[in-house]
């Protein structure tokens, strides 16, 4: 069974069902995937870690020994409990992996203690992995993709835990913030705990942007988006001075590439979004475009179209390969990418 919307993983998480005898959480963010598993194995035994009744597994243990994993799904808790079998695979080993999926087949069907909970935490894993495959057939298993959070989830996660030590920040502060936070759940979180510190936890401050400044320090980041939002509005010369802004910052050719990726794909999610009936406002809003910005970002998404964005795709592909190539002029390769962007947006009525 697989859960991908976002209200029915949080409902799986806070109140898993006792029928379900397994989970398999993956995806490249694996920050995310371990604040998922750490919520569900709270949920699953009073004691996390409690070695009497949880078994922690990685593959290296599966390794040593074949019969291991079984053997652990099979025993019975001292205290007659649930017990909890928590396996992390880390690399990219087919062993394990097909290990990991014949004793998820075995303990859904009824092979091994019914009691105990199996809970797998993975990396990245495509179709074919005979894990996925596994983990998504089984009924009696749940399946969570863990995807990289979208800007509106990054801002409602920096507002909750800063709200939960009594500070905050103003929208302009909130939307640098965001926009300089890494999107790896573990790093994220770090990162969070630290301005927490800066404002002061329970101080009931409302930090402005320039209340930031101290705590944030030169912001290249911003100059580069700033740079990819005036290329997809037409306005190259804007665009060609904000890169060379960067440039003198230290920041390099690739960076102001996936700049520019990034505004396209969002662009791309809002006119997606648009097409399930959303209004733009409201698509802007899903995207987490700020009110500062929103009126340049509906402006432009009047004139591009879905289209438009699919031919443009393999040439920032191209340019990002290209930028990574030992030798290349990676910023005259960037500032080339924004000109051919600004070009076609005017050719877009922009």
């Amino acid at each position: 069974m697989i859960l991908s919307k976002r209200a029915d993983v949080e409902r799986f998480i806070a109140h898993p069902p006792p029928e379900i005898r397994a989970c398999l959480l993956f995806g490249k963010d694996r920050g995310g995937v371990k604040e998922r598993a750490d919520q569900i194995a709270s949920k699953t035994v009073a004691d996390p870690t409690d070695p009497f009744d949880v078994s922690l597994l990685t593959e290296v243990d599966l390794d040593r020994d074949a019969t291991r994993l079984i053997d652990d799904l099979s025993a019975l808790s001292l205290m007659r409990g649930r017990r909890l079998i928590r396996l992390k695979l880390g690399g990219d080993k087919s062993g394990p992996e097909k290990q990991a999926a014949e004793a998820l087949k075995a303990h859904v069907d009824g092979a091994t203690n019914p009691d105990a909970f199996f809970l797998i935490e993975a990396g990245a894993l495509d179709r074919t992995s005979v894990l996925r495959k596994a983990a998504e057939s089984a009924k009696l298993c749940v399946c969570i993709p863990v995807y990289e959070d979208e800007i509106g989830d990054v801002t409602r996660f920096v507002r909750e835990a800063l709200a939960a030590d009594r500070v905050g920040l103003t929208a302009d502060a909130m939307e640098q913030f965001v926009a300089r936070l890494p999107r790896e759940r573990g790093v994220m979180r770090q990162e969070i705990e630290r301005l927490i510190l800066y404002l002061g936890p329970g101080t009931g401050v409302q930090a402005s942007a320039a209340d930031l400044a101290g705590h944030l320090g030169v912001e290249p980041e911003a100059s580069l988006f700033d740079a990819a939002s005036d290329a997809f509005g037409a306005r190259g010369k804007d665009a060609f001075s904000g890169f060379r802004r960067v440039w003198a910052e230290g920041e390099q050719g690739a960076a102001a590439v996936r700049a520019l990726s990034q505004h396209l794909m969002r662009l791309r999610r809002a006119l997606t979004l648009m097409t399930t009936g959303m209004s733009a406002q409201e698509a802007a809003k899903g995207v987490g475009v700020f009110w500062k910005q929103e009126r340049e970002f509906l402006r432009q998404m009047r004139s591009w179209r879905l289209s438009d964005l699919d031919e443009l795709q393999p040439e920032l592909l191209d340019a990002d390969r290209l930028c990574k190539t030992t030798g290349s002029p990676d910023q005259l390769i960037a500032e080339r990418l924004a000109l051919t962007i600004a070009s076609r947006a005017t050719r877009r009525g922009l």
